[in-house]
């Protein structure tokens, strides 16, 4: 199966502006952007054939090729990565077997993490995309209730059926627990890791449908599958002692470069 990993990448964000330029500063010192360091997340995933960052901004253009990626422009009128994903697959001509979107603001992504993603997905042909969840344990349950209490927008959590399909993605700590854990205790609350690997059909399909009651009232883009009936694998992952954070807000840089500095990534 041939795969394609698309970066989807937007200067224009009403959290923060301008994200995917943001510099992170590794345990070397070193800076280097948001986006930079997502595609080289996306550069260590094995089996991939084609790499790619979509954007719509010049100045993310400019960046990214500075520093050796390929670029497809896409439509500023993409209202979500995985509508960028579609058009940048169609631009491209089509014909990859699975598309994996791996956002611009997760650049602690294990390549691991995608490498099973897409091995999910080729392994269940009744799901027409999958997304992997991770176990917290209760020091990463306890940030994501931080961050609600503070009315910050933080990680995303996911509930999923016997057969591992999306029940729900919300924004809000799903399942309630009223269980206090320690911070290596494993917990009930799975962390969405905010990559998606398509089937092309899914991928084209989801730019005609309507945005639904429940992507506008949470922001998550692949509720819109699930408010159309199709179904999503949730793939299990391991972090195999790596920390995984994503950057949603500005206060969340000097948490990544924490954990940069704890796991000796440059």
């Amino acid at each position: 199966m041939s795969v394609l990993i698309v970066i989807p990448a937007r200067y224009a964000s009403s959290r923060y502006p301008g994200k995917p330029l943001a510099e992170l500063t590794g345990a070397t010192g070193e800076k280097r952007t948001l986006i930079e360091r997502s595609w080289l997340a996306a550069m260590q995933v094995s089996g991939v054939d084609r790499v790619v960052v979509a954007t719509d901004d010049d100045r993310i253009k400019t960046v990214a090729e500075g520093f050796g990626a390929e670029v497809v422009m896409t439509s500023p009128l993409c209202a979500n990565g995985t509508e960028r994903c579609a058009e940048a697959h169609a631009a491209l001509g089509g014909g990859y077997e699975i598309v994996v979107n791996l956002q611009g603001d997760a650049p602690l992504t294990p390549h691991w993490f995608v490498e099973d993603l897409i091995a999910g997905l080729r392994g269940d042909t009744a799901k027409g995309l999958a997304t992997p969840v991770l176990r917290c344990d209760g020091a990463t349950l306890n940030s994501l209730l931080e961050d609600r209490k503070a009315g910050r927008v933080g990680g995303t959590t996911a509930v999923f059926a016997a057969d591992k399909s999306a029940l729900y993605f919300s924004k809000e700590v799903i399942p309630f627990t009223a269980a206090t854990y320690e911070d290596a205790a494993e917990t009930p609350v799975f962390h969405h890791v905010g990559v998606y690997a398509y089937r092309p059909d899914a991928l084209a399909d989801y730019p005609s449908w309507s945005v639904g009651p429940l992507e506008t009232l949470e922001g998550l883009e692949q509720l819109r599958f699930l408010e159309n009936g199709q179904k999503i694998l949730c793939v299990e992952v391991k972090a195999n002692g790596r920390e995984f954070w994503e950057l949603n807000n500005p206060q969340d840089v000097p948490k990544i470069e924490t954990m940069m500095r704890k796991m000796n990534l440059q």
